[in-house]
């Protein structure tokens, strides 16, 4: 339904009964990953049941895969997740911290892009897996109006099982629209120099605040099979890539930096070197004091939150490691929402100059 205050036109020549169509604007969706709407164990059934059901994230023969994820994963690793998301879960807002810093980017980035444009824009935000979800959001910004849509996936590189995925159900969700909006989806921004900037400046920022300078800074990336990078995914390269301009633009030597891959789930290999088993390498081999980052995360979550600050942290303790920093994602810091700003700028030109 069209909102009481929102502007409406009846197109030119229409008759009195043609329906009242909203002012034309423009849609900027931001995409993220997704959360579970609780920590309890049918909230994260339902919320892993989507996950690990999408072919681009397990890409195993549903005849193979799905009975072992109904009958064996999903009747237990709700417990275990759950109990993961529990001890980082924002309990005064009632949602995960994902949730918490995508509606913060959110907020922020629609003030930015009113101030630039104007009533011209709106900006919005959805999930890929849970709520809101992209139908739902999509179908919100055609009712409002918006006759192109900048459908924007928070992944700073591009992988099948994250960027892609978006796409298709962005993709899906324009199936179902009468009028379908004009498109575009924002590429990678990996290499986007204010994306670089603000990666350096966060840990500038953290640095100035450690007593002892660690040894090593881990760069630690979502890894993905390494069948996936011999069958043409680039996740792998733009890693590397980020990693080596963030070592240039800080000034570093190679000795001080280090590309980590976590989060291998399966039997298969994975990229490589796995965070968890480094850390506890680069503690046995002298280097006490390390700092690590995330920079393939956009925001927060259970993977940076629970994983490395949590499991990573104890595989490094445990091997002899004195001094573990981690440095938080870039989330609402506003040289991350200069950055996320500056990418869609880019992306709209021609709809608004």
């Amino acid at each position: 339904m069209l909102d009481i205050g929102q502007t409406a036109t009846r197109t030119e020549n229409a008759p009195e009964d043609h329906p009242i169509i909203p002012t034309a604007r423009v849609g900027i969706l931001l995409s993220n990953l997704g959360t579970p709407d609780n920590y309890d164990y049918w909230s994260m059934r339902r919320y892993l049941n989507e996950f690990l059901s999408d072919r681009r994230v397990i890409d195993y023969s549903p005849w193979i895969w799905q009975p072992l994820l109904q009958l064996i994963i999903l009747t237990k690793r709700p417990f275990s997740s759950g109990a993961a998301y529990k001890s980082i879960w924002n309990h005064d807002d009632g949602e995960s911290p994902l949730m918490t810093i995508t509606k913060a980017q959110t907020a922020k980035i629609k003030i930015a892009m009113k101030e630039r444009y104007g009533d011209q824009v709106m900006v919005d935000f959805c999930m890929r897996y849970g709520n809101p979800s992209t139908k739902s959001k999509v179908r919100a910004m055609a009712e409002a109006g918006c006759q192109k849509i900048l459908f924007f996936p928070l992944y700073p590189h591009y992988a099948g099982a994250t960027s892609a995925t978006a796409n298709d159900e962005f993709f899906r969700a324009l199936m179902l629209e009468k009028w379908q909006p004009t498109t575009r989806t924002v590429e990678p921004y990996y290499s986007h120099p204010t994306y670089i900037e603000a990666l350096a400046q966060s840990i500038e920022t953290a640095y100035a605040k450690i007593e002892v300078r660690p040894d090593i800074l881990v760069c630690s990336y979502h890894g993905v099979p390494i069948r996936y990078l011999m069958e043409g995914d680039p996740y792998h390269c733009q890693c590397q890539k980020t990693t080596r301009l963030l070592k240039e633009r800080l000034g570093w030597k190679d000795t001080e930096i280090k590309t980590t891959f976590q989060s291998k789930f399966g039997p298969e290999e994975w990229l490589q070197p796995y965070t968890v088993e480094e850390v506890a390498r680069l503690a046995e081999q002298g280097k006490k004091n390390i700092a690590v980052c995330a920079p393939a995360f956009s925001a927060d979550c259970i993977e940076t939150l629970e994983e490395i600050n949590e499991e990573i942290k104890e595989s490094f303790e445990e091997a002899g490691g004195q001094s573990f920093t981690y440095i938080p994602c870039l989330n609402s810091d506003p040289a991350h929402i200069d950055a996320l700003s500056a990418v869609i700028e880019e992306n709209v030109k021609g709809w608004l100059d």
